[in-house]
């Protein structure tokens, strides 16, 4: 009797794996005999292109206003000094360093706000 428990149990496990799988969605195909079954359908890895464009735009615009309070000689000799430290400090000189449309967004600061 304690075997037959032993078995319901196991089969309990696989039909709750199975049930979790296909509730994330499911393809059904017919067999040759009739039978319809259902197959999980496969994760695709999904790429937040939203997440990557605001972040690209909140970095250009961070560039931007430090570059104007700064102005572009002071901004370039702290750079200039970044990229002499650690590897990471070389990596964000690279990212921090001043682009066109970085030097756009500081004109364009520096139009908005007297000063």
């Amino acid at each position: 009797m304690n075997d037959q428990y032993k078995t319901f149990g196991t089969r309990v496990k696989r039909i709750h794996r199975q049930h979790r799988k296909l509730s994330d969605g499911y393809v059904t195909s017919v067999n040759h005999d009739g039978l319809i079954i259902a197959t999980p359908r496969r994760r695709r890895m999904r790429v937040p292109f939203a997440g990557i464009a605001l972040l690209a735009v909140g970095i250009i615009a961070f560039k931007g206003i430090v570059h104007a309070q700064l102005g572009p000689e002071v901004y370039d000799a702290r750079i200039a000094a970044l990229s002499e430290g650690s590897q990471v400090e070389k990596v964000g000189a690279w990212i921090m360093q001043a682009d066109p449309l970085t030097v756009f967004v500081s004109e364009q600061m520096r139009n908005l706000v007297p000063g």
